[in-house]
């Protein structure tokens, strides 16, 4: 079985966060609502050294960044406007919240932000109906496609937002695996503070996903005071030995900034192997830009009615998993589907340090083999006999 569908980091703790983890194991109290002041404090650091300034008071700490989305949707109220495709619990967490999600598709190339040509239009056409619209929610880079907004497209949606009166949730948890370290990354809340939720978290960046910590930075306190309020009766507080831990991790040490450069090389490597795999195939595959996720739309092999089919083809008849578009918003038509690269680095923890500090990873054994299976699941769905594995000078052009 070869795993694509699951989006988890694949990489192992690092000792310096294990040990801060057991050293705090005793701080057995109930903290603060909003955190410890020494994790607000490091998550401040953060977001100002990515010019973004930012207030301690200001920051909200939770079990995890996806609790926080919960509770800013109920703390903002109103509908929400998503792109199509995003994140499956988005348009779930909506529904709990009692508001509706509004798809927006995002515009061609790019990924994780609604398409500013429509968004007023779809707002406009949500009030008319009685209907409170009151926030736009990007994924800077994306999940599920893989791809980074443009500061164009970042730019229009804050003016819009200003226009609209909608309050900006930017969730940035990718932020620092975008795998080009000089692609330009523009986080609205540079652009319209005022109005600009942003959230982050350590389970990429950092493989604590089984840790749940996340932050939020707030542009107001009125809106802070809501959110607290509403964190007070779901969580209480983070749990102490964690705060602790991503305290540390937020103020990026120097083996700790290692190891994120480590993982975002990785990432990279082995996410544009994978498309590169699929645009032999026949799928078109907009390239990787961050994170472990691609998006590749596989109609041009004209052999399936819906990418939910695809998916079970790929599963049952070749033991590779991956999630159907139809999880992300895209109707059932649409032959896209999620691939999640992360766990080809190996099951156990010497494989992935392995995978981690090798200068090419894609030669250790088991991710090649990984690679020579998907090749071959491929081009059964393709319908024809295996295609050459690994040639970038003549896959190169298919992946845009």
């Amino acid at each position: 079985m070869l795993n694509l569908a699951f989006g988890e980091a694949g990489l192992p703790v690092h000792p310096a966060l294990r040990e801060r983890l057991a050293r705090a194991a005793t701080d057995n109290g109930y903290g603060p609502v909003a955190g410890a002041p020494s994790l607000r404090e490091a998550a401040a650091g953060y977001w100002t050294r990515r010019d973004l300034p930012t207030d301690p008071g200001l920051v909200v700490c939770g079990p995890g960044s996806k609790p926080l989305l919960y509770a800013l949707l109920l703390a903002i109220g109103g509908d929400v406007v998503l792109p199509a495709p995003s994140w499956v619990s988005y348009a779930a967490q909506a529904g709990l919240a009692g508001v509706r999600p509004i798809m927006v598709p995002a515009p061609p190339g790019e990924g994780g932000a609604p398409d500013p040509e429509r968004v007023a239009e779809a707002v406009s056409r949500a009030r008319a109906e009685g209907r409170r619209v009151g926030s736009l929610l990007v994924t800077l880079p994306d999940n599920p496609t893989g791809r980074l907004a443009g500061q164009a497209t970042v730019r229009r949606l804050a003016r819009l937002a200003r226009d609209l009166d909608l309050t900006i949730v930017s969730d940035e948890i990718y932020r620092d695996l975008v795998h080009d370290e000089r692609a330009a990354f523009l986080s609205p809340a540079a652009v319209a503070p005022e109005r600009t939720v942003v959230t982050s978290g350590l389970s990429k960046s950092h493989a604590l996903g089984g840790w749940r910590i996340g932050v939020a930075r707030l542009p107001s306190a009125p809106l802070r005071d809501r959110l607290l309020a509403i964190a007070s009766e779901i969580w209480s507080s983070p749990a102490a030995p964690v705060q602790h831990a991503a305290a540390y991790a937020y103020a990026e040490p120097p083996e700790l900034a290692e190891r994120v450069a480590a993982s975002r090389r990785l990432h990279g490597v082995v996410a544009r192997a994978v498309a590169a795999r699929f645009a032999a195939a026949g799928a078109r595959v907009p390239a990787p830009q961050g994170g472990f996720y691609l998006y590749p739309d596989l109609a041009p092999l004209g052999r399936f009615a819906t990418s939910g089919a695809l998916a079970a083809a790929l599963l049952d008849g070749h033991g590779v998993g991956v999630l159907p578009g139809t999880a992300f918003g895209d109707p059932p038509g649409a032959l896209r589907v999620r691939v999640a690269t992360s766990l080809l680095y190996g099951e156990s923890e010497e494989r992935r340090l392995a995978a981690l500090t090798a200068e090419r990873p894609l030669d250790l054994p088991w991710v090649a083999a990984a690679l020579t299976h998907l090749d071959e699941a491929l081009a059964g769905i393709a319908g024809r006999r295996r295609f050459a594995a690994w040639i970038p000078a003549a896959l190169a052009p298919a992946v845009t």
